[in-house]
């Protein structure tokens, strides 16, 4: 019976069992997290008098973006569940009395937790960013609607023709910005030809920037005039800037755009390592399944009390995001090395794991190659 378990058979038998309660533990979550949801923004959903369509949509497209953050939790508490019902069935001992070893069970769940770790990172990184982005659309544009009209975008600078324009504040939804600064270039290149400061300016795409106290001084005249109205011609609108959230954290990018940003803020001379940090961290809590399934064949050579592993699990499972979230504090501060910082929680979880492994297999495996050495 054994011999016909290996090893085909057995990683068939492992692998359907495993996916099955993993899709009952996603399930379970995803339910327990979107309830939670539900209720701290049911009030918001009927202030803004959203539809049920407008309300079934916001969740359905931030589903994915759950799956990402709990799937760590769910593959631990999956394999938990199936490695201690494997052992109070006997199914463990039967295979080891059988001559399978812990290795085996080490070997086949690392490899299956790096093809889910894969997984992980490019379903987070596409559908699960596209989801998140869509969400927050929703969130800010259908329920805080009146948000966006109050939306005040600062520093922005822009460039038409010879005329490039600096404005401390802009406020898209109301066609208006502040403490604007306009530079008129000389045509070829020949200079600053003139320069208007203004408090104020109305904006409007047909008839173009509307300066109101405007200052206008000409470099070479050495000369200065004030204007109580004073329009440029400059077509640029402000419109486009309705779709810019000054909310929107680059770190939240998929790794391709933010590994763009990171590329040409170092160009510009800036500092990156949060986001680098955040780069990492992409990568790191993909591979979080990884030191999951570690743990969880660590917690079995201590007990096979179900009940307890699922309570040592989820105690280790939240110490670990607290390391990783104190890890990515430490590399936006410059307190650790980037790659370090982002990788913390998972080099020490998975050292202590890993040392609890080795502390049963290594005497096991040694005790067989003796007992091996002296028969023959």
């Amino acid at each position: 019976m054994i011999r016909r378990l290996l090893p085909g058979y057995l990683a068939s038998y492992v692998l359907k069992q495993n996916i099955f309660l993993m899709c009952v533990c996603l399930g379970v979550g995803t339910g327990i997290y979107l309830l939670s949801d539900l209720f701290d923004r049911l009030d918001d959903f009927i202030e803004a008098g959203l539809g049920m369509g407008t309300i079934l949509k916001y969740f359905l497209v931030k589903m994915p973006l759950i799956f990402s953050q709990i799937l760590p939790a769910v593959f631990l508490i999956s394999m938990i569940v199936q490695l201690c019902v494997m052992a109070r069935s006997k199914e463990l001992l039967a295979l080891r009395t059988g001559g399978l070893s812990l290795i085996w069970f080490l070997r086949f769940f690392v490899i299956y937790a790096v093809i889910w770790s894969f997984g992980q990172l490019l379903f987070s990184q596409v559908i699960g960013v596209y989801g998140e982005q869509e969400a927050y659309r929703i969130w800010k544009e259908d329920v805080r609607k009146s948000m966006l009209d109050k939306r005040v975008l600062k520093n922005i600078w822009l460039k038409e023709g010879r005329f490039v324009v600096e404005a401390k504040e802009v406020m898209p939804f109301g066609n208006r910005a502040k403490d604007i600064t306009v530079y008129e270039f000389a045509e070829g290149n020949g200079g600053i030809k003139r320069v208007i400061t203004s408090e104020s300016a109305e904006v409007s795409s047909k008839y173009g920037w509307k300066l109101e106290n405007a200052v206008e001084l000409s470099p070479d005249k050495f000369a200065s005039q004030k204007h109580p109205i004073f329009t440029m011609p400059i077509k640029l609108n402000l419109n486009v800037f309705k779709v810019v959230d000054p909310d929107i954290d680059p770190a939240q990018l998929p790794l391709w755009q933010l590994d763009q940003v990171i590329e040409q803020l170092k160009l510009s001379g800036s500092s990156v390592d949060r986001l680098i940090t955040a780069w990492h961290s992409k990568w790191a809590y993909a591979f979080s399944l990884l030191t999951m399934a570690l743990v969880s064949l660590a917690l079995v050579t201590i007990t096979e009390n179900i009940y307890l592993n699922i309570g040592l699990g989820l105690a280790i499972i939240f110490t670990y995001y607290a390391l990783f979230m104190v890890g990515a504090s430490a590399g936006d501060t410059g307190a650790l090395p980037p790659i370090v910082a982002a990788w913390l929680g998972n080099i020490l979880v998975s050292s202590l794991a890993l040392g609890r492994i080795a502390w049963v297999f290594v005497p096991e495996h040694l005790g067989k190659y003796l007992t091996k050495f002296k028969a023959s």
